[in-house]
């Protein structure tokens, strides 16, 4: 009797139990649910994290790429600024390309000097280009405390005379002259009478083949009547260089014979060459 009411018991409270299991199963499903979504949410975060990481990062590569200049950039640029610039180069020629801006503070510019280029800092590229220009890119002064080199051995035929004209037998009239006439033979040795730069060869009907060297200071020699040069436009010549060669007189000199024309000129006005002479 006592067992029936066990079971009478329990049969009335299954509901009650079916009903608190039920409970327990969605409070566990419920628990499960967050927890996975707990899961999800962090991993989601952690992506998230990483892809703004990477954009950061990204975008300081494009920074520091689109502010400092490559390094052979860095070579060109400081070799230019201490390369000589040729004659009837503009300075614009040498500016940046337009559009391109490079902004760099003390803190960069000291680091970019330490960078290696090829095992050689750029201030070791400067300063062996520096060496290489002062060695091929003399500086050049007029040497009035020391005299000029005779250009050629020989007399001089024709005296200077911007004062006064003088007489030209092929011409046969008074002229003035702005150079010295010196007589030679053809194929004598002319020689450069001061260090300078040849910055001018003409072919002239009067002088025949002309070089013009800039002594510096101002000053210019001027060479006619040659042949057979030994130098170009834009070399260096020494005091005592062999310049060329006398050539046959153009047809202005027939008659005074094969000789050497030379010219001084100070600011581009002819004086007279005797007086500076060693």
């Amino acid at each position: 009797m006592r067992r029936n009411k066990v079971f009478d018991f329990l049969f009335k409270k299954q509901y009650v139990i079916a009903g608190c299991l039920v409970l327990c199963a969605g409070v566990g499903m419920t628990a499960l649910y967050s927890y996975n979504q707990k899961q999800e949410q962090e991993r989601l975060e952690q992506q998230l994290a990483e892809n703004e990481q990477y954009v950061v990062e990204e975008t300081q590569m494009q920074d520091v790429s689109s502010v400092i200049p490559p390094k052979e950039s860095v070579i060109n640029r400081a070799v230019e600024d201490i390369l000589p610039i040729e004659e009837g180069a503009s300075m614009e020629s040498d500016a940046l390309e337009e559009g391109e801006e490079i902004i760099l503070d003390e803190s960069m510019l000291l680091e970019d000097m330490k960078v290696l280029v090829d095992g050689t800092s750029v201030i070791d590229a400067v300063d062996e280009t520096t060496k290489n220009v002062s060695l091929t890119t003399p500086s050049l002064h007029f040497p009035t405390e020391e005299g000029l080199f005779w250009p050629m051995d020989g007399n001089v035929i024709m005296n200077y005379s911007m004062d006064a004209t003088i007489y030209h037998a092929t011409l046969d009239q008074y002229k003035y002259n702005p150079a010295i006439i010196i007589a030679g033979d053809v194929n004598n040795k002319v020689y450069s009478v001061a260090k300078g730069k040849i910055v001018e060869i003409s072919q002239n009907e009067v002088t025949g083949t002309t070089v013009t060297v800039d002594l510096g200071d101002g000053y210019k020699a001027i060479y006619g009547q040659l042949k057979e040069l030994n130098f170009d436009v834009g070399d260096y010549l020494e005091s005592g260089h062999v310049i060329g060669y006398v050539s046959e007189p153009t047809k202005y000199y027939a008659l005074e014979g094969s000789n050497l024309y030379f010219e001084l000129q100070k600011d581009g006005k002819p004086i007279d060459p005797i007086a500076y002479f060693e």
